[in-house]
């Protein structure tokens, strides 16, 4: 693998991973080598792969120290954030998403649409060298007709098991994380005293804060008061309850089991979910946008509303949505629905809100444009001096100090950083299974090269032609 390759990390395999095959089916159709799986098991081991391009999903304060390491070691990194379509107000999402330290070694950016661009030209420690490409996102290209028929099979296992449903996605890992350090704010210690931030919580001031924390805790309550309510007002539809990929899942299956057509799953991507449900219920959720781009009818319950966040940070999801503010109306607009009088939210302010946030909707696939960006950057970086053994050395020791440290803290009571919580985010996935979902990409895009998969540690794919 003598050529750059392209590394693809993924955090939160059912959110990520699809759209990252069709990223890495693109790019390894174009001549480039592909490796793709958990992204702390590509950190770990960033000091093996030859020069690379590694794709980062995020810009935080927590790549400080991996990407001066991975730029010593010779590789070249481009990001995009996974968070910016819904994202916090300027100030605050700064402070929590983005790091002059990161920022400095970062060298092109993809935006997943016009607003996501223009937050970022507002960060005073944004390099004025770093181009910022609005491409879209590869998640937006999941949704788009042309891709519909990559879920097929998904779609009918959905139907088979679910014959009419509603789904109701959560989004309320900010106060039922599935660890109790990454809430808003962590349990208050026996001896007393305010609570410490919590993982949820860093880079924002306590104030808000402790404001989101009681909105979304409200929030969280209303919709575990709901759901009953709903299966009991849905009669002949299940109701499916998706949890957050960060979220605990066991209150949600304790209130199944009380419950006779309510059922809990995280299972797969959300699109073939969508696909197949009469109709969505959510606050502040990003479904809600992938709903309306859809054509799905989704519904925004807001029983408790705080301009302050519903305005400043899930502003997109919630106007794209139908809103409901009290049960009654919702049972209203959800029966409207079902009944086939009302489809899904529509109208020109909702399609100007949606070009201005969502680029790569028509036209060539985000991933398409994007790849064509790393090409030049692949090229760029074969005609680079490789680095001195002196800075491989130091970023073969840097990254073995840091794998240490971090398995040791994977085995200490608690410890986001836990195994269990790695197998939740990323379970095992089969050669077999990602050969064949890169080979449903391919007759998508008609592509008719085979595409090589090999298994090269752990749970690490590299894909090639």
């Amino acid at each position: 693998m003598a050529e750059p390759a392209l590394l693809i990390p993924v955090e939160n395999q059912v959110r990520e991973l699809d759209a990252k095959l069709l990223l890495a089916c693109v790019a390894a159709s174009k001549g480039l080598h592909v490796v793709i799986g958990p992204k702390r098991e590509i950190e770990f081991r960033i000091a093996s792969f030859p020069r690379s391009i590694f794709l980062s999903k995020s810009l935080r304060i927590g790549n400080r120290k991996f990407f001066p390491t991975a730029r010593k070691l010779g590789h070249e990194i481009v990001a995009w954030d996974e968070e910016a379509l819904v994202h916090l107000p300027a100030e605050i999402y700064f402070s929590r998403r983005l790091s002059p330290a990161g920022m400095a070694h970062v060298s092109h950016l993809f935006a997943w649409g016009e607003d996501n661009a223009a937050l970022w030209r507002q960060y005073p420690q944004l390099p004025p060298e770093t181009p910022i490409h609005v491409t879209g996102n590869p998640r937006n290209d999941l949704l788009r007709a042309e891709m519909r028929g990559f879920y097929e099979e998904a779609l009918g296992e959905i139907r088979a098991k679910f014959r009419r449903f509603i789904l109701i996605n959560t989004n309320f890992n900010h106060v039922n994380a599935y660890h109790s350090a990454q809430n808003l704010f962590q349990p208050v210690k026996p001896t007393g005293g305010p609570p410490a931030y919590g993982q949820a919580a860093r880079g924002m001031p306590r104030d808000y804060a402790e404001g989101l924390r009681a909105h979304k805790q409200a929030l969280f309550e209303a919709f575990l008061d709901m759901i009953p309510v709903i299966e009991q007002a849905s009669s002949g539809y299940d109701i499916v309850v998706r949890p957050h990929p960060t979220e605990n899942q066991a209150i949600y299956h304790k209130l199944a089991e009380r419950c006779q057509r309510v059922h809990v799953t995280n299972a797969g991507n959300v699109v073939p979910w969508l696909m197949a449900a009469r109709a969505l219920i959510h606050n502040g959720c990003t479904t809600g946008v992938e709903a309306y781009v859809m054509g799905v009818p989704a519904i925004s319950f807001r029983p408790h509303v705080n301009d302050v966040y519903d305005d400043g940070f899930y502003q997109l999801p919630n106007r794209l949505s139908h809103q409901s503010f009290d049960l009654a109306s919702l049972k209203t607009k959800l029966n409207s629905i079902l009944e086939g009088q009302t489809g899904a939210a529509d109208g020109d302010e909702r399609r100007s809100l949606t070009r201005h946030h969502l680029a790569g909707l028509e036209g060539p696939f985000a991933c398409e444009q994007i790849v064509d960006v790393l090409l030049r950057v692949a090229t760029e970086l074969k005609r680079r001096p490789h680095p001195p053994t002196s800075n491989r050395l130091e970023g073969w020791y840097r990254t073995t100090k840091r794998r240490i440290r971090q398995r040791i803290k994977s085995h200490l009571p608690g410890s986001t950083k836990s195994r269990a919580f790695e197998r939740h985010r990323y379970p095992e996935t089969a050669q077999e299974e990602i050969q064949a979902r890169l080979k449903r990409f391919q007759n998508i895009l008609g592509h008719s090269e085979p595409l090589r998969v090999e298994r090269i540690f752990g749970k690490l794919f590299r894909i090639s032609r």
